[in-house]
C-alpha cells in the first residue's frame, strides 16, 4: 500500500480524537472567520517528511515563523485545495501535478480569525524547491514520525492581549515550530494516530 494510501485510510478510520479547534475556545460562532488553506506536504521516502518554510524577517505578519506554504482562499481557487496547491507553487515553486492530493483534515481557527483548512498530500522526495524571495527565507524537512510524536508537542502558556493564551510548539534542530502550525500537526497526529 502506498504512502498516499495509508494516510488516506488513517483519516477515514471510525474515530474521534480530541482536537484543538482554534487559537481561543470563546469564539462567537456567528463570526465567519477568513478561509485559507495550507498544504502539508509529505515526502514519498523510506522516512516520509513533511516540507515546511521560514517566512522571511521582512514580513508584515508572522515574520520569521515556520509555517507551511499557504494562504488565504481566493476566489478563483477550486476550495481548499486549490489554493494550497497555488500558495505552495508560489511560495515554493512546488509544481501542483506532482502533488498527490491525499484529502483535507480538520480546519483550525487562528487567534487573526482565519479559518485554516489543512490540505495533505504526498510528493516525491529530494525536489528542488526555490523559495519565493517576498515571502520564504528558506525551505525544510523535518521527519514525520519526529512531529507526530506526543512527546515532541510541548504545551505552552504565554500573555496574549491581557489573556493566558496555551498553544504547542515543536523543536526541531535550531527551528522552533509553534502556533497555528504546531497546533495543526498536534491535530494531524491525533488523526493519524500512527497509523502512517
Amino acid at each position: 500500500m502506498s504512502l498516499a494510501d495509508r494516510l488516506r485510510a488513517a483519516l477515514a478510520a471510525d474515530h474521534s480524537p480530541l482536537l484543538l479547534p482554534g487559537d481561543h475556545f470563546d469564539f462567537d460562532p456567528a463570526v465567519r472567520g477568513n478561509p485559507a488553506a495550507v498544504l502539508i506536504a509529505v515526502t514519498d521516502r523510506r522516512v516520509p517528511g513533511v516540507i515546511l518554510t521560514q517566512r522571511t524577517e521582512t514580513l508584515r505578519r508572522h515574520a520569521g515563523q515556520v509555517a507551511f506554504p499557504g494562504g488565504r482562499i481566493d476566489p478563483g481557487d477550486d476550495g481548499p485545495v486549490g489554493a494550497a496547491l497555488r500558495e505552495a507553487q508560489e511560495e515554493i515553486a512546488l509544481p501542483p501535478d506532482i502533488v498527490d492530493v491525499v484529502g483535507v483534515t480538520d480546519s483550525y481557527r487562528t487567534v487573526t480569525n482565519y479559518v485554516v483548512t489543512p490540505v495533505i498530500g504526498v510528493v516525491p522526495p529530494d525536489l528542488r524547491l526555490t523559495p519565493s524571495e517576498a515571502e520564504v527565507a528558506s525551505v525544510f524537512e523535518v521527519p514525520l514520525d519526529f512531529l507526530l510524536d506526543a512527546a515532541n508537542q510541548r504545551e505552552q502558556v504565554a500573555e496574549y492581549q491581557g489573556r493566558e493564551r496555551h498553544y504547542y510548539e515543536i523543536l526541531w534542530q535550531d527551528r522552533r515550530i509553534w502556533g497555528a502550525t504546531a497546533a495543526m500537526l498536534v491535530n494531524l497526529s491525533r488523526r493519524l494516530q500512527w497509523a502512517v
